[in-house]
C-alpha cells in the first residue's frame, strides 16, 4: 500500500491543509485515496472523507493500542491505490509522560511509512535547515522523507528556503504561499465540521487541492509513497474479531422486563419492531452530533444489527423499529434551541430509554440526554442539566467500568478520551459508568435501565463487545415485547 504520513514541527502549521489537499489532489487524479488521523480528532476526518468520498479513519496507538494501528490501517486502506495520514500536534508530541506513544512519529513507525513535514516558513529564512535537521535527526528510526514549505511569501524567499534546505539533504516536494483561498474556520473545539459547513466545506475543500497541485510535486509525492515496504499481517475485520468472543450475559442493570405498554405506534414498542428481525440500531449524525468512529457502525452491523442514521435536528421520530439508540459527540450546544425545539423526538428518545432499550450517549449525546442544556430542555433521561463553560477539559483518561451496563461488564478497562467546554451537574450518577483512574480518579457518568451516558469517547475496536453487547440487549428487550403487532 502506498503510503505518507503527513507531520509537522507543531499544531498549526499547515497539516490539515496539506493533507486534505493532497488527498483530493490525487483522487482528482483518479487514484482510490484513503484517509487517515493520527489521534482522537473527529473534526479532520470529516475534512478527509469530503476529499475521497471515503470514511475518514482515526489510527490511535493510546485508545487502541500499537497493535491494532496496523490491522485499522489495512482494513481502512483495504483496495485503495494510495493512503495520506494526517499527523497530530508536532511529529513526536505523544501522551504526556508517556515518550513517543500516540504521537505522530510512533504511527509513522508502525505504518513504516515515510513521513512528510510541513513546515511554517513565514518567519525564518536560512534557519528552516536547523529546523529540519533537527526533526530529521532526532529519531533514526522515523524516516523523514521530505519537506513541503506553507506560508511561504515570495519566490526570493522560497529560493532561499530551497538553497539552505539543499545544504541539509532533505528534498523540498513543495512550496505553498501565504494568502491562499482556503478558508476553515474555527470555534471553541477547533474546525468547524464539514456537516454544518455544506457547500462551504466543498469549496474549502476544492481549494485546498488547487493549492497543493500548484505547489507541490505530486509525482515525485506519490514515488515516494510507493517506496513504502510491505505491512505484515492481516487487516481488521469486524466480523472476524466478534466472532472470536463469547457471548455476552444480559445486563443486570436493566432490571425486569418493561411493560410493553399501549400499542401506539410511535411509543417504545412499535408495531415494526420483531424478533425474527434484525434489531435496528439508530445512530444519531447531522450537524449537531458529527462526532462518531466509522468502526462503530461496522461493528454493530457485523454484530447482527441493522443500523440507520438519523438527524435529530430534522427528524421527529426515530427510525421506525428502533431497538437501540447510539448518540455520540458532537456540538448540541451550538443547536440547544434547535434541538429542543424538536419535542416530539425529546419524547421518543425518553420513551425509548423508559423502555429497557439500550442508549448509549457520549459527551454531546451525554448532554441531550440531561433535564437541559444552557437552560433549554433537553430529553430529560437523566436527572442532569449541562451548560456551556470557559474550561476545555481536554485529554485522554484511563478508566474501568464500576458497574454492569449495556456498554461494559463491570471490571472492563478502558482507554478513553474527553473533549469538551461544558459542565453537567451532577457529573455521576447513583449508579456511576466508569471510575477515572488517570490522570486523576473520580467517577463519572450515568448508567440506569438501558441507559450508558459518559463524557468519555471511547473506541470500539478496542472493547468489540460493546456492540456485542448492545444488539443483544436490544434483542432482549424486543423479546419482552414479543406479540405486539399491528391491530
Amino acid at each position: 500500500m502506498p503510503r505518507l504520513v503527513i507531520a509537522a514541527p507543531s499544531s498549526g502549521s499547515g497539516k490539515t491543509t496539506v493533507a486534505t489537499g493532497l488527498m483530493a489532489a490525487f483522487a482528482g487524479r483518479g487514484l482510490a485515496v484513503s484517509p487517515h488521523k493520527v489521534g482522537p480528532d473527529y473534526i479532520d476526518p470529516g475534512y478527509h472523507a469530503l476529499a475521497t468520498g471515503r470514511p475518514g479513519r482515526n489510527l490511535d496507538a493510546y485508545l487502541c493500542g500499537p497493535e491494532l494501528v496496523t490491522p485499522l490501517f489495512a482494513h481502512g486502506a483495504r483496495g485503495c491505490d494510495l493512503a495520506v495520514v494526517e499527523g497530530v500536534m508536532g511529529l513526536f508530541d505523544g501522551v504526556s509522560g508517556q515518550g513517543e506513544l500516540a504521537s505522530t512519529a510512533h504511527v509513522a513507525k508502525l505504518l513504516r511509512a515515510p513521513v512528510v513535514l510541513v513546515v511554517d516558513a513565514s518567519s525564518q529564512a536560512r534557519s528552516v535547515a536547523a529546523l529540519v535537521h533537527g526533526f530529521a535527526s532526532f529519531d533514526p528510526e522515523v524516516r523523514l522523507a521530505g519537506v513541503i514549505l506553507n506560508k511561504v511569501g515570495s519566490d526570493r524567499h522560497e529560493a532561499i528556503l530551497r538553497e539552505a534546505l539543499d545544504e541539509s539533504g532533505v528534498p523540498v516536494f513543495g512550496a505553498l504561499r501565504r494568502g491562499g483561498e482556503v478558508v476553515t474556520p474555527s470555534r471553541h473545539l477547533g474546525l468547524v465540521p464539514v456537516a454544518e459547513r455544506g457547500a462551504e466545506a466543498v469549496a474549502a475543500v476544492a481549494a485546498m487541492a488547487e493549492l497543493v497541485r500548484v505547489g507541490c510535486d505530486l509525482d515525485a509525492l506519490y514515488a515516494m509513497a510507493r517506496s513504502a515496504p510491505s505491512l505484515g499481517g492481516a487487516a481488521w475485520d469486524a466480523a472476524e474479531v466478534l466472532g472470536s468472543l463469547p457471548q455476552p450475559a444480559p445486563s443486570r442493570n436493566r432490571g425486569s422486563a418493561p411493560d410493553p405498554g399501549p400499542r401506539t405506534p410511535d411509543g417504545p414498542n412499535r408495531p415494526d419492531r420483531t424478533v425474527d428481525d434484525k434489531p435496528r440500531v439508530a445512530v444519531a449524525g447531522g450537524p449537531a452530533f458529527t462526532f462518531s468512529y466509522a468502526e462503530h457502525s461496522e461493528l454493530l452491523a457485523a454484530a447482527g444489527a441493522d443500523v440507520v442514521a438519523f438527524d435529530p435536528l430534522r427528524d421527529e421520530q426515530l427510525p421506525d423499529g428502533t431497538g437501540a439508540l447510539v448518540i455520540g459527540g458532537g456540538f448540541p450546544e451550538v443547536y440547544a434551541s434547535e434541538l429542543s425545539a424538536n419535542e416530539p423526538l425529546r419524547k421518543a428518545v425518553g420513551e425509548l430509554a423508559r423502555s429497557g432499550a439500550p442508549v448509549v450517549a457520549e459527551c454531546a449525546g451525554l448532554l441531550y440526554l440531561a433535564r437541559s442544556l444552557d437552560g433549554q430542555p433537553m430529553c430529560g433521561v437523566l436527572d442532569a442539566d449541562a451548560r456551556m463553560s470557559q474550561r476545555l477539559t481536554l485529554g485522554y483518561r484511563d478508566g474501568v467500568a464500576v458497574s454492569d451496563s449495556v456498554l461494559a461488564s463491570n471490571g472492563t478497562r478502558v482507554r478513553g478520551h474527553e473533549f469538551h467546554r461544558t459542565v453537567v451537574e451532577p457529573g455521576a450518577g447513583a449508579t456511576p459508568a466508569w471510575g477515572i483512574t488517570r490522570p486523576e480518579r473520580r467517577v463519572e457518568g450515568f448508567v440506569q435501565g438501558g441507559v450508558h451516558a459518559s463524557y468519555l469517547h471511547v473506541h470500539w475496536a478496542s472493547v468489540p463487545q460493546a456492540a456485542r453487547r448492545i444488539v443483544a440487549q436490544a434483542t432482549e428487550v424486543a423479546r419482552a415485547t414479543e406479540g405486539v403487532t399491528p391491530s
